[in-house]
């Protein structure tokens, strides 16, 4: 197997709609989980809890984000704004990605820039590269957004999202496995033509092998969370495993898998299996 691209940059976006309105019920309260411009273009920042004195060590918190990612492929000049009708013409493919986060860190941080250490330490991807043709036929409409958009994120047709089907499994050291999470692509609010005409609307160049990150992808159902902030209700409840084991966040020695599928038995696509494991953090 060989190295199919370099990645470059890596631009991570918030397009999961029932993670941002779970992560900000759980900080803000319902009547203000999502901030007033989150359906009026594609947000770049993440929400959390409020800041406290800090302490300099390991992450408590270490998390996962189920996310799909996107591959450029031709790159714009830089001044050269990328039109939505033109952005699939700049799509290489897709995968799975797994952003990891520590939410410790992030809650420290994130204001007023965003995240930083938090977030920049690791990233995994799927061993396959899915080509965007590949994804035509399972497209479908993508989660309603009734605020009248801008011009240039109005993309002309509903189908703008993939039906892919999501799965994560953590396994213990001790060899237990189980599945914590059964979800799907389709609960993305924003496409991601929309995230690219947003990303260059002021003339960034955006280069072959970039990589753009959907942001945590979870459904309407607490089971359909793409982070174990959301499984774990904040840290406050457990998840509970096989073997009579426990997590609110991940431990050393914890392997993720992420897998996507979409279509039927005999006729599926797959993206392979997005791998990672936590190790102990080194010394500071």
């Amino acid at each position: 197997m060989h190295l199919p691209m370099a990645i470059g940059d890596y631009t991570d976006f918030y397009a999961g709609y029932h993670h941002a309105y779970a992560v900000g019920a759980m900080f803000r309260g319902p009547q203000h989980a999502l901030q007033p411009n989150y359906t009026h273009l594609p947000i770049l920042l993440d929400p959390t809890a409020e800041v406290k004195q800090p302490i300099t060590g390991p992450s408590r918190r270490v998390d996962i984000e189920l996310e799909l990612g996107c591959i450029i492929a031709k790159p714009n000049q830089m001044g050269s704004p990328i039109k939505i009708a033109d952005a699939e013409d700049h799509i290489f493919g897709y995968v799975i990605l797994n952003d990891w986060s520590a939410r410790d860190i992030q809650t420290w941080e994130y204001i007023p820039l965003g995240p930083f250490n938090s977030k920049n330490f690791a990233s995994t991807i799927s061993p396959w590269v899915v080509l965007a043709d590949a994804l035509e036929p399972f497209r479908t409409k993508a989660i309603e957004n009734k605020t009248e958009l801008q011009n240039y994120l109005k993309y002309g047709r509903e189908d703008v999202v993939f039906d892919i089907e999501l799965e994560v499994d953590i396994r213990t050291p001790e060899g237990d496995t189980t599945t914590i999470s059964r979800t799907n692509s389709k609960y993305l609010m924003w496409s991601f033509p929309q995230m690219i005409a947003h990303h260059s609307l002021g003339g960034c160049p955006m280069n072959t092998g970039d990589l753009l990150g959907s942001g945590t992808i979870s459904g309407p159902d607490p089971r359909e969370s793409g982070s174990l902030l959301e499984l774990s209700r904040g840290g406050k409840e457990d998840i509970m495993l096989y073997g009579m084991d426990v997590r609110r966040f991940l431990k050393d020695g914890d392997t993720i898998t992420m897998r996507g599928r979409c279509g039927k038995p005999g006729q599926r696509v797959g993206f392979g299996e997005c791998i990672g494991r936590i190790e102990t953090a080194l010394p500071l």
